[in-house]
């Protein structure tokens, strides 16, 4: 039929004189760079709300920008109270807590393995790395363990987490060849970097100056000792971790804060106004100028403080009626219409990232216990984003760690098989299981032991799972007696009625 398709089409271009789109060329400029978007995501992150008003106002070449809540400027003589929610540095402590929480027991292949392991996990604090890897990573996009030799700190092999701002990969057709660390030095009013390049076999040190160009090792102390170093095992000393993927720049993490700016923006706005507008709301005192409070000095008339004695002075009136009162008067401030702004704004900042029921955050009063289980699905799906990662990366973290130190011990590198397994988060209540597992238990689809482990899990041993199993049985009646023993024609008993051969 295609045929016929290319006929009618020419046939309405000669007939209907259609004419063809022509070709439209569009240029983009983009507002961040890859270090000023992860200046940003930081900052957010941080929560300060002076190095918030200092990054907004300095943004250029972001023309939106200057609508920007964060980016306002009062005018003369005025000031805007800007408050920051703290809302960003919540989500990921909060996600990175619940992900480390959940690390149920990680193995490896032999005893001696895991007594090794056990040894440089306790070493390097391996449970506070790993929380503080997941929070620099949602905030950054990306970052990379670094697995190192230093006998004079430690005879365990060292493993640290570089942020994505200093650390750089090199990819060929997708697979990973090469990470490239970076340290500065200070060397008195002159500043240096390194660049360790490690790769498969292999990690190499190169100093620069704050001009880009290449100077010796021995330029300073704290890198002249520094050699090139070559060791056996084709694999890499360091091992890159990145939760999503950053659609702006290649082989990158993308920040969880990267679509969320101008959502946060909005909501510190909309509590800033909400304050202000309780502030302006205290009860004005109208005060006839012969009765404004003077300074007992100089007679000087007090100005008004908005803390205490906020008040507004008026003329006295020259009427021979005219009575000199004070005057009070408070405004009638729509607190619905801000609680209802601040709803939909957490509302903004929180989708397709954790509900707000995990934050402790409670927009809705009338919710019953199904409900808020219903709202665990946005952070049981940024939870599970982060375990199949962690899954796959944490265990690759270990075997290098073990190899590793097998190459610190002067061995050739063994090969091992570690992995880790994670608990359930927002699981049913204990009544639910038991409304759940007794009504498969009471329709025949479940046996006893089936319905011991779903009740129970973790929380009791194999040994205990298998006493309670017994204590069911006993009390349904479901006994089993031993077989009895069978007597042959050929046997006879003795007086203590034990059989005789």
């Amino acid at each position: 039929m295609g045929w016929l398709k290319d006929m009618l089409t020419k046939a309405a271009v000669r007939y209907l004189n259609v004419q063809p789109a022509m070709q439209m060329q569009v240029t983009i400029t983009e507002a961040y760079t890859f270090e000023s978007n992860l200046m940003r995501n930081r900052l957010w992150f941080r929560g300060e709300p002076y190095e918030l008003d200092q990054f907004f106002k300095n943004i250029s070449s972001d023309p939106v920008n200057k609508a920007r809540f964060w980016s306002a400027t009062p005018s003369k003589d005025l000031s805007i109270r800007k408050i920051h929610s703290g809302l960003p540095e919540i989500i990921v402590n909060t996600l990175a807590g619940i992900v480390v929480a959940d690390i149920d027991k990680l193995e490896i292949g032999g005893n001696d393995d895991n007594e090794v392991w056990d040894s440089i996990a306790e070493d390097n604090k391996f449970e506070t790395l790993i929380e503080e890897a997941i929070t620099e990573a949602l905030v950054a996009g990306d970052g990379s363990f670094k697995i190192s030799i230093d006998e004079t700190i430690s005879k365990y092999p060292i493993i640290e987490f570089y942020t994505a701002e200093n650390v750089d990969y090199v990819y060929t057709r997708g697979r990973l060849q090469e990470i490239q660390f970076s340290n500065l030095y200070q060397n008195g009013s002159k500043t240096y970097r390194l660049i360790e390049y490690y790769g498969k076999g292999y990690v190499r040190y190169k100093l620069y100056d704050s001009y880009g160009k290449e100077v010796p090792l021995t330029t300073i102390q704290d890198t002249a000792d520094l050699e090139d170093v070559a060791f056996k095992g084709n694999f890499i000393m360091g091992i890159p971790l990145m939760f999503f993927k950053s659609p702006k720049w290649d082989n990158r993490g993308k920040s969880i804060f990267d679509s969320k700016s101008d959502s946060f923006d909005a909501l510190d706005e909309v509590i800033s106004q909400w304050i202000d507008a309780i502030r302006d709301g205290r009860v004005v005192k109208y005060i006839p100028e012969d009765l404004v409070p003077k300074n007992d000095q100089t007679g000087e008339l007090l100005k008004p403080n908005p803390f205490d004695n906020k008040f507004i002075k008026i003329g006295s009136s020259l009427q021979e009626d005219a009575k000199n009162e004070i005057d009070m008067k408070q405004a009638d401030i729509k607190y619905e219409a801000y609680v209802e702004s601040y709803s939909n704004a957490i509302d903004m900042c929180l989708q397709g990232i954790v509900s707000p029921s995990t934050l402790g955050i409670d927009l809705k009063k009338t919710d019953n216990a199904e409900a808020q289980r219903e709202k665990e699905k946005a952070t049981l799906y940024t939870r599970g984003k982060i375990v199949k990662v962690l899954t796959s990366v944490i265990p690759k973290l270990v075997e290098t760690a073990l190899m590793v130190n097998d190459t610190l011990n002067n061995k050739a590198p063994g090969e091992y098989e570690a992995s880790i397994s994670f608990g359930e988060y927002a699981s049913p209540s204990f009544d639910n299981v038991v409304e759940i597992v007794g009504k498969a238990k009471s329709y025949g689809v479940m046996s006893v032991e089936k319905a011991v482990e779903e009740m129970y899990g973790d929380t009791m041993t194999d040994k205990d799972k298998a006493l309670e199993v017994q204590r069911i049985k006993e009390q349904n009646g479901d006994m089993q007696a031993e077989e009895p023993k069978v007597i042959d024609t050929n046997q006879d008993l003795n007086n203590n009625g034990d059989i005789n051969e």
